[in-house]
């Protein structure tokens, strides 16, 4: 990771001053550096043993850093990783355009590696990622949203690179056709655990310890697990005031929505979710040998279910 970092440092540089300082104030306000990590635990439990998973994973962080930007320019968010957004710092414009140039540099260093099959997973994550973005847009305020159509979106805009990433590794390594798509699968679901987990704490964490105000989501309107559970399984009451908090928007109504979250066992839910997709996940594993990266990558999806940040 002190690799990879240090390539992300030197990929940032550009003569335009702004693109430097506010690439580097969102790069450097941390992140769990979830997915490049499994760039390079998957090439490890693969056998490669090259540099280029390095170059993949700082490839894949700058993909997400740039759905990062863009995310909070829709969202109108002002917090991130208990700092300031790159927009609510620099205004929309700088961080939009900055969030291009940080996809083009992805596209620029991927084509150093060389590979049609590095090129074809990254280029279709990217295409799907942004068809996920339109959906979620599509279905913020949006109270009849079901859980499949939910599920839908956190496949295509969260868990999309997740699996790109598992998968990049699989292709350096030069693994077998089904290995290098076990991997993808693991990924996949490893991703859908991830997100479920973070609609969990949306309602449940602690503001200190993720970083983002509780209560994002239904500020937006975006219809998550929680919310769609107590949708379908709450009174009257319950339904009724999760459908206004949806449809209007805003936090005005938090305290009864959390209420209702509550007496519905909708986190429960959404963590038994979680929980079935993690399994999902370390299944997808059973054919790769033993190794401290295959370890790694276990460890990886226990940490996306039990986290509270």
């Amino acid at each position: 990771m002190k690799a990879v970092d240090e390539v992300i440092r030197a990929r940032l540089s550009s003569e335009v001053v702004l693109i430097r300082q506010v690439a580097e104030y969102i790069i450097g306000a941390g992140g769990k550096r979830l997915r490049p990590a499994l760039v390079l635990f998957a090439a490890g439990a693969t056998g490669y043993r090259g540099t280029h998973h390095h170059d993949l994973a700082a490839v894949v962080e700058f993909i997400h850093t740039a759905t990062l930007l863009h995310d909070d320019v829709v969202d109108e968010s002002d917090l991130r990783r208990g700092n300031s957004t790159a927009n609510a710092m620099f205004g929309n414009a700088a961080a939009v355009l900055v969030g291009d140039f940080l996809y083009s540099r992805a596209f620029q260093m991927m084509v150093t590696v060389d590979n049609m099959r590095v090129m074809s997973v990254l280029s279709d994550a990217t295409n799907t990622i942004a068809e996920g973005e339109v959906l979620q847009l599509m279905n913020c305020h949006n109270a009849d949203v079901d859980v499949e159509a939910y599920l839908r979106v956190i496949r295509y805009k969260t868990a999309k690179l997740f699996e790109a990433a598992a998968q990049l590794g699989a292709v350096l390594g030069r693994a077998d056709p089904d290995v290098e798509q076990d991997l993808a699968r693991f990924g996949m679901h490893l991703g859908t655990a991830f997100q479920l987990i973070d609609d969990v704490l949306d309602y449940s964490g602690d503001e200190r310890t993720t970083g983002k105000h509780l209560g994002d989501d239904l500020s937006e309107g975006k219809p998550t697990l929680p919310l769609i559970h107590v949708m379908q399984h709450g009174n009257s009451q319950q339904s009724a005031v999760v459908r206004k908090a949806i449809e209007e928007g805003g936090r005005e109504d938090f305290p009864a929505v959390i209420d209702a979250i509550r007496a519905t066992g909708a986190l429960g839910e959404a963590r038994r979710r979680a929980q079935v997709e993690s399994s999902l996940a370390m299944d997808a594993l059973s054919r790769l040998p033993s190794s401290t990266y295959k370890d790694s990558l276990v460890q990886l999806t226990e940490f996306a279910v039990a986290r509270n940040y």
